[in-house]
């Protein structure tokens, strides 16, 4: 399983490159966003990579960072969302805004995307949406990965089991995750003293 590619970039088309490493040239698709970030042929790239492995066909994807092909993933086990349309739908908004317009439901911005319809959109919500529940709205949430998700809501649920409203527990935790806590264990430490008070 290919994780991740370094070499030089030996050619480019929208959508699509091919990076040579030690003379091995790897055909890799992105989304847009990745594209106009590249530099010109001959130059040193480097790339998160999915592998896609089917009975008949082997395909990599590339990505900027690992958030990004987080996201990518979590977009593929939504019904209906293959590789390439998950692709697609990464070239046709920046990941940090697609995590958002999940988070908040917003069925009018994912309509927007290209190759997203009205269905599509309401099963993204309804499978992906808790998956970004405890994104923050501000800023801070382009830093968030896929996995620091996962572990603010980890937290949000552990809270909720203890009897602690959702509201309650999610504006402590975001406020201690801000404190720079990163393990689980702190962070229901530190929201528990806070609520505890």
């Amino acid at each position: 399983m290919i994780a991740h590619i370094s070499g030089t970039l030996a050619q480019k088309i929208p959508g699509e490159i091919v990076v040579d490493v030690n003379g091995v040239g790897y055909q890799i698709l992105i989304p847009l966003n990745v594209f106009y970030g590249l530099p010109e042929i001959g130059g040193r790239v480097s790339l998160q990579v999915h592998t896609h492995v089917r009975e008949d066909t082997l395909q990599l994807f590339g990505f900027r960072d690992n958030a990004e092909k987080q996201i990518f993933l979590l977009l593929t086990a939504v019904s209906g969302i293959g590789p390439k349309l998950a692709i697609n739908i990464l070239s046709g908004i920046p990941a940090d805004d697609l995590a958002r317009a999940l988070k908040d439901g917003n069925q009018v911005r994912l309509v927007g995307i290209p190759g997203v319809g009205k269905k599509l959109a309401e099963r993204m919500i309804v499978e992906l949406k808790d998956k970004f529940m405890t994104l923050p709205s501000e800023g801070a949430a382009s830093k968030l990965t896929a996995s620091d998700s996962q572990l603010l809501q980890d937290a949000v649920s552990a809270l909720v089991n203890l009897g602690y409203r959702r509201g309650e527990a999610e504006n402590n935790i975001r406020a201690v995750v801000k404190e720079g806590e990163a393990s689980l264990e702190n962070i229901l430490k530190e929201a528990l003293r806070r609520m505890g008070r």
